[in-house]
Parts: C-alpha cells; sequence; structure tokens
C-alpha cells in the first residue's frame, strides 16, 4: 500500500481529526453531567429555603458557582463578546482587535519557520501555523489570566480583613471597601476601586459587587458577595461574618496547596515521560542527522509525526483534566 498516496493521507487526517473530536466531545460530555448534577443540587437547597425570600434569593445568585454547560460547537466557533470578556479579565489593554491580529502574525510567523527550518511542505506547515496561531496566544491569555487570579485570591484574605478593620473602626462598608482600592496593591486594588467607581456613578453595591463577580468569576470572590448580600437581607454582625470568611478561605487555599503537592509527583512524571519522544529525537538527530532528517522530508515520516503530534495531544488533554481540582 502506498502511503504517500494523497487519498490515503487525506483519510488518515480525517481519522485523526474524528478521533480528536470526539475525544473533546466525551470530555465535555461529562463536563456538562457534573454541571447538571451540581444545577440540581442547588435546585434542591433552594427549595428547601422557599420559605425565606432572603435565603432563596442568595442561594440563586449561587448560580454563578455552576458553569454554564457548553457544547463542542461554542467551544470551536470562536465568540467575540466571550473573547472580550477574557481579555478583560487579563486586567491589561489586549482589545480584541489587538488580539485577532496577533494571532494572525503568529500564524504567519510559525508556518514560514516550518518551512525553512524543518523543511516541511507548504501544506501540513500551514497546518501547523495555523494551529499555532489559535492555539498560542490562547495560552498565552489563559497565563495571564491565571497568574492575576491566583494573585488576587492570594491578597483576598487580607483585603478582607482591612474592610473588617474599616467596619470596626466604625466606617461603611463603601468606604471599607474605597480604602482597601488605596491600601491594597493589583489586581486587588484595581477590582475594588472599580467597584467604588461603580457606586459613585450611581450603581448599588449589590450591583457593583455582583458585576465583580461575574467578571472575576472566582469562587473567592463570589463568597464574599454572597455574604454581603445575605447580610444585608438578614442582618446581623458583618465584621464576624467576614471574619469567618476568611478563616474559610485560608483553609481552602491550604487545602489547594496540600493537593498541588499530593499531584506533584504524578505530574512530574507525566512531564518526563511526555518529554522522552524529543529528547530522543535530539539525541538522534545529533548523533545521526540524516536517520531522523527524512522524517521531516519524507511523506511517510511527515504522516508519522502528525499522528504521534494529535495523539500526545489527546493524551496531555485527558492528563490535564484528571489532575485539576476543583476546592
Amino acid at each position: 500500500m502506498d502511503i504517500a498516496n494523497p487519498t490515503i493521507v487525506i483519510i488518515g487526517i480525517a481519522i485523526c481529526v474524528f478521533l480528536l473530536i470526539a475525544t473533546l466531545a466525551l470530555a465535555g460530555g461529562l463536563l456538562g453531567k457534573q454541571n447538571k448534577i451540581a444545577g440540581k443540587r442547588l435546585a434542591k437547597i433552594k427549595m428547601r429555603h422557599g420559605g425565606n425570600a432572603a435565603l432563596a434569593a442568595a442561594q440563586a445568585k449561587k448560580n454563578l458557582f455552576v458553569k454554564k454547560e457548553v457544547s463542542l460547537l461554542d467551544n470551536l466557533v470562536p465568540k467575540p463578546e466571550e473573547m472580550r470578556r477574557r481579555l478583560n479579565k487579563t486586567g491589561r489593554d489586549i482589545s480584541f482587535k489587538k488580539y485577532v491580529i496577533s494571532s494572525i502574525v503568529v500564524g504567519v510567523v510559525v508556518t514560514f519557520s516550518m518551512v525553512i527550518l524543518s523543511g516541511l511542505s507548504f501544506t501540513p506547515s500551514l497546518m501547523v501555523g495555523i494551529f499555532g496561531g489559535l492555539f498560542l496566544p490562547h495560552l498565552y491569555i489563559n497565563r495571564v489570566i491565571k497568574k492575576r487570579l491566583a494573585k488576587f485570591t492570594l491578597q483576598f484574605p487580607e483585603a478582607i480583613d482591612l474592610i473588617v478593620r474599616g467596619l470596626r473602626a466604625g466606617l461603611p462598608v463603601t468606604e471599607s471597601i474605597a480604602a482597601v482600592s488605596r491600601e491594597m496593591q493589583d489586581p486587588i486594588s484595581t477590582e475594588f476601586a472599580m467597584i467604588s467607581d461603580e457606586i459613585r456613578l450611581g450603581k448599588t453595591m449589590d450591583e457593583a459587587l455582583w458585576s465583580t463577580a461575574k467578571r472575576l468569576d472566582t469562587p473567592d470572590f463570589k463568597f464574599f458577595v454572597i455574604s454581603l448580600a445575605v447580610q444585608q437581607e438578614t442582618g446581623g454582625n458583618l465584621a464576624e461574618t467576614l471574619t469567618n470568611l476568611t478563616d474559610i478561605l485560608r483553609g481552602r487555599t491550604k487545602l489547594k496547596l496540600k493537593i498541588r503537592a499530593m499531584i506533584s509527583e504524578g505530574k512530574a512524571s507525566a512531564y518526563i515521560i511526555g518529554s522522552l519522544p524529543f529528547i530522543m529525537c535530539g539525541i538522534l538527530s545529533l548523533m545521526n542527522p540524516e536517520y531522523m532528517f527524512v522524517m521531516f522530508t519524507n511523506p511517510q515520516g511527515q504522516i508519522a509525526l502528525l499522528g504521534a503530534a494529535i495523539w500526545m495531544g489527546i493524551g496531555v488533554f485527558i492528563l490535564a483534566n484528571m489532575i485539576n481540582f476543583e476546592v
């Protein structure tokens, strides 16, 4: 059988793409099932508090904790509004237009780099370039968002402590929030300054807080907003409530660190095993360049490399979801 036959090549690529999409769809279905279970649990809690309007309203707002079920098609089709929301979470001046231009530039650079450096023909290089143009900027944005949210989560208990000290000193909640924006560092100061600005522009404190909660989409801040919402409806000692909340948040942080320590060995093993093909490729290239060069110039070798890359991508995706724990 002639593996270099274009028809066979197209069929092979189609099969690999189909398997990749099927794997992603299966993972999306499992995530959707988990979200449905969480939604049912929240519905039961709301029914349990049906006689108390304040608690029912607070429980309704907890729906923000449940991620919306997203189909595979929604993940594949770009959404400008969703992308703008993600870019806003970075805290940087990155517009949607800049993101699109950057993706195109990265795709072009990767394509011509593959053609010039690896000797691949234009078609497979273009495929790699398209993948790079879509994936690399997305990876960068995710990295910036995670880094910023991690810093926010680390500083947040201290911000709540500052609010508690303001409340005990006799300041209203809005003034305590403004004090956080002045005393804390970014990103806490930036987010709380936006809350203060929205309140001064006429929004209620509840609206400003929930707007920030939707933008940040972090559980710790949602706990804080729900605590304030319930306290406004039911009354009570807000300073004591927030003090208890800081204890809970610090406990969650300790638990996350413990989980990270427990899975660090598995992650290290995955990194080592995943890097072995590239290490062996580099060693063989140094020992016998002509032997490895065939893999990049021969159509059969290019197909083998493409298939290996796809299957390694599937493996990395599955492993990443296996060690991703929500606390």
